[in-house]
């Protein structure tokens, strides 16, 4: 993912709601969210073989976003999406998750991940190695530190805290929110690196170029006994095939 907010509510009956949009070149293979041999629900990036987003049966949830730092990329380093699956195929819980990526984070290009093992929710900062704690209320990362003021994370973020207060949370107006596709004004933009072109056409919250753009938007909504999770996919056409799949969580955690 390259955008992701959530409202978290640890003591209520249903205490994660995320929404996020991940944004990857058209021309990248990529499968739509499915049962990884019914382990786990997620998309799937067919080109290295990890994903960005996925949940368990079990109520655990991981996602993830590159860190936008150009001059930082380095060839011939593990995918960033297998930690992801990591997570999600073994018996990790958050913390025990956390201790791990600490001692190797660094071996991946810059990454963001947000790990939810059913009772937990925390971050990580590969840059720092740094776990973070996320306090009840909305949040969200884009690709930069946790709660970085990017204008299409401050924009999102707000959105949904609305949304929340306002009790209209369906799928429809999630998606909505999701598909905003109006750009930061040239004063509001971060400065990552790339040529502000190229920064101008990342700022909103959905993205659309020749050649690149946000290939899925996704609603996870995780219930103390079952998960529901929405995916819209998109190509360089536009919208392509809605999924929508739910099931109860089994608690042998």
């Amino acid at each position: 993912m390259c955008l992701i907010a959530w409202n978290w509510q640890p003591n209520s009956p249903s205490p994660l709601l995320l929404i996020g949009n991940r944004d990857e070149f058209y021309a990248r293979p990529t499968q739509a969210l499915h049962w990884w041999n019914g382990d786990f629900l997620a998309g799937k990036d067919l080109q290295d073989g990890g994903t960005w987003l996925g949940v368990t049966r079990q109520g655990k949830l991981a996602v993830l976003t590159n860190y936008r730092a150009p001059t930082q990329q380095r060839n011939n380093v593990p995918s960033r999406g297998q930690l992801v699956a990591d997570f999600l195929l073994n018996p990790h819980s958050v913390e025990s998750y956390l201790q791990h990526l600490c001692s190797v984070g660094h071996h991946y290009n810059p990454f963001n991940l947000l790990l939810f093992d059913g009772v937990s929710l925390k971050g990580f900062e590969s840059r720092h190695a740094r776990v973070i704690d996320i306090a009840p209320g909305v949040g969200g990362v884009s690709n930069a530190d946790f709660n970085t003021p990017w204008p299409k994370l401050v924009g999102l973020t707000a959105s949904l805290q609305l949304t929340v207060q306002q009790g209209v949370c369906d799928d429809a107006h999630l998606l909505a929110l999701l598909g905003n596709a109006k750009p930061a004004s040239d004063a509001q933009l971060p400065q990552t690196g790339i040529a502000l072109e190229r920064e101008r056409a990342l700022s909103s919250c959905f993205i659309k170029t020749p050649e690149y753009g946000t290939r899925a938007s996704s609603i996870v909504r995780m219930g103390g006994s079952d998960v529901r999770f929405t995916e819209q996919s998109f190509d360089a056409q536009g919208a392509t095939v809605r999924t929508q799949l739910s099931f109860s969580v089994n608690d042998s955690r």
